[in-house]
């Protein structure tokens, strides 16, 4: 009999106590729980509220005339455009550099990594800065560039320089860590079964990385369609010619046209929306990839 109780006891799920230092007590828990949810809700949810509440004070009709203005197209088209070179450009220079730097051993490895890390280190201001004192009409190139007929200082080359200058570490930085961490036995797998060098990033790299990929992407294409810093330096404010979405909205808001700053920042804001979607999708994937 005290042998039967004894199985059966054993054979019951035993339940796990944690440690006294990994529990907190329920008044804890509730504390930080809102503390975190009252961050949130005033420092993120009432912000963004506020701007889609300013953005149709003067009801739809004046939204939908403010984002048909000829300046505010020419504002939306500018930022996509800057976007569409910059992206691609950031993909190739980060896959690259990741691809060397997590499967390769070469001299100034650590040097490259650190160049990467470079525009986190510098504030956009002086990254704007630095292209107009080397482009620039009174810069190192400005006579060259003059004597060709070229212009990158308050044009759409600039731009596109100092929006690629601020985002290149996003897609490098997010594909770095993912390829240490797969290593290289499955490329050096492929290479013994015969495949090359390019079959071997198709077929087996890039399959690999693809989530990660595509989760450096989203956050590019975030940063680029919000610069504001570097690419104020650089454009000129040149009315629906050099002026991005957020610089379009910073000079309606000095024009004291409020509902129409709200209204182009609404479009941004949506943009953020769309983003953070899609960056919860890729880690939703990624999860279950894992």
């Amino acid at each position: 009999m005290a042998s039967a109780i004894a199985t059966t006891l054993s054979s019951r799920p035993s339940r796990v106590v944690l440690p006294r230092a990994t529990r907190d007590s329920a008044w804890t828990r509730w504390l930080l729980t809102g503390i975190a949810l009252a961050f949130l809700a005033f420092f993120l949810v009432l912000p963004l509220l506020v701007v889609f509440v300013q953005a149709l004070e003067k009801g739809v009709g004046f939204y939908l005339a403010t984002i048909r203005e000829p300046e505010t197209l020419a504002a939306i088209r500018l930022t996509l455009l800057t976007v569409a070179i910059v992206v691609p450009i950031n993909v190739l220079f980060g896959v690259a550099a990741a691809w060397s730097i997590a499967k390769f051993r070469f001299s100034g490895k650590s040097l490259l990594t650190t160049l990467i890390d470079l525009p986190f280190a510098v504030s956009p201001v002086i990254a704007g800065l630095i292209y107009v004192l080397v482009f620039g009409a009174q810069g190192w190139f400005g006579n060259w560039l003059i004597d060709h007929h070229l212009q990158v200082i308050f044009a759409v080359p600039g731009i596109v320089l100092a929006t690629t200058f601020v985002t290149f570490p996003f897609v490098a930085r997010e594909l770095i860590p993912l390829m240490q961490a797969q290593g290289s036995d499955e490329e050096f797998s492929a290479l013994t079964l015969g495949a090359n060098g390019w079959q071997t990033f198709w077929r087996v790299t890039l399959p690999n990385i693809r989530w990660g990929l595509f989760y450096g992407v989203i956050l590019c294409n975030a940063r680029a369609m919000g610069e504001f810093g570097a690419v104020s330096v650089v454009s000129g404010h040149i009315r629906g010619e050099t002026n991005t979405m957020p610089l379009h909205v910073e000079i309606l808001y000095n024009e004291y046209n409020i509902a129409g700053a709200f209204a182009v920042a609404s479009l941004l804001a949506l943009l953020a929306l769309v983003t953070l979607v899609l960056k919860s999708i890729v880690e939703w994937r990624q999860i279950r990839a894992s």
